[in-house]
């Protein structure tokens, strides 16, 4: 007999931490209002690092399946469940946009959630690569919603409050804590678009961006809005070399990978995921937008060692000859 969802009894929420994480969170807890809120990174649960923060009475959203959680919601592609789950864990994945869909069309079968109506539809076009090139270069709040969140837990955590207690996306931007990083975002933004256009190169119509060790990181967006139609898809290595899970304002030095979703509005020309998970067996996300940490080499194979900046070119190798194989790419 199928569980209904809303009947578990969930005291935590473990999520991502980017826009679409959040407002997952932020839905889920109109529901279970006493829920605490942890905000990790798939690396991070992969890892274990979260694994005395989940058990039955955990939700665990737009990250991985968690064994040990009792509600699992997400939509990645990669994280599609390939059979029947037997641990006990509800699990909720669907093929849609954003995993705040999910859990928006879960919990309004009992709340009132028409305030954040047209806001979701902001959620499922940034997350699902439905943004046109004018609309994420306007100044739309959404967008620059999306920009700050992904700047620290605690401005995580003040989106969240906000969009639970049913604020308004302008409101939101105007609580003190926000407004401040809105401001500093906005000033990094052109230093950022800088550092862009003097650490990208295209080889075969993939833009390659090395943000790494700058303290900066970017999405695809960005980086497709700078390069335009020369380029199909981009590849963002960002982090820091040398550095592990849980290091205060660093992380592993990792790739991200993006289809120009401006130019190819149905989808991309090559699976992304097979990039994010050749190398390294937790990579993941969407055909369109995924990613993984890079990878120690010998040789074509993972070595147990730190990673170096001979690694990321190496890994950097592989990926352009399995992007060649793409219908069209260079012999």
């Amino acid at each position: 007999m199928a569980v209904d969802p809303l009947s578990l009894d969930i005291r935590r929420i473990v999520t991502d931490s980017d826009l679409d994480g959040v407002t997952t969170a932020a839905i889920l807890k109109r529901w279970w209002v006493d829920a605490e809120v942890v905000f990790g990174h798939p690396g991070e649960l992969r890892a274990g690092l979260l694994d005395s923060q989940i058990d039955r009475f955990t939700a665990v959203c737009d990250l991985p399946r968690h064994p040990n959680c009792g509600l699992s919601i997400d939509h990645h592609q990669s994280n599609e469940p390939k059979e029947d789950v037997e641990d006990g864990t509800v699990v909720l994945w669907e093929p849609t946009p954003s995993a705040a869909r999910i859990a928006y069309d879960l919990v309004r079968r009992e709340v009132d959630l028409s305030d954040l109506a047209e806001f979701m539809e902001w959620v499922d076009k940034l997350d699902g690569g439905g943004v046109s090139r004018d609309e994420y270069m306007s100044d739309e709040p959404s967008i620059w919603l999306g920009r700050v969140i992904d700047v620290g837990e605690g401005t995580a955590l003040a989106v969240m409050d906000g969009l639970t207690r049913g604020d308004s996306v302008e409101q939101i931007l105007a609580i003190p804590s926000v407004a401040q990083k809105l401001s500093e975002r906005k000033a990094e933004r052109e230093q950022l678009t800088r550092e862009i256009s003097e650490r990208t190169r295209v080889v075969d119509r993939l833009a390659i961006s090395r943000l790494e060790d700058i303290g900066m990181r970017s999405n695809g967006y960005h980086v497709t809005a700078h390069v335009g139609d020369e380029c199909d898809a981009c590849m963002v290595i960002h982090g820091n070399v040398g550095a592990s899970f849980g290091e205060e304002g660093r992380y592993p030095v990792s790739a991200s990978f993006y289809t120009n979703s401006f130019l190819h509005r149905e989808g991309g020309i090559f699976d992304l995921t097979e990039l994010a998970t050749h190398l390294d067996p937790d990579g993941g996300g969407h055909a369109n937008a995924c990613g993984c940490r890079i990878q120690a080499l010998d040789g074509d194979n993972r070595a147990d060692r730190d990673v170096s900046e001979e690694d990321i070119e190496s890994n950097i190798a592989i990926w352009l000859e399995l992007w060649s194989s793409r219908k069209g790419g260079r012999n």
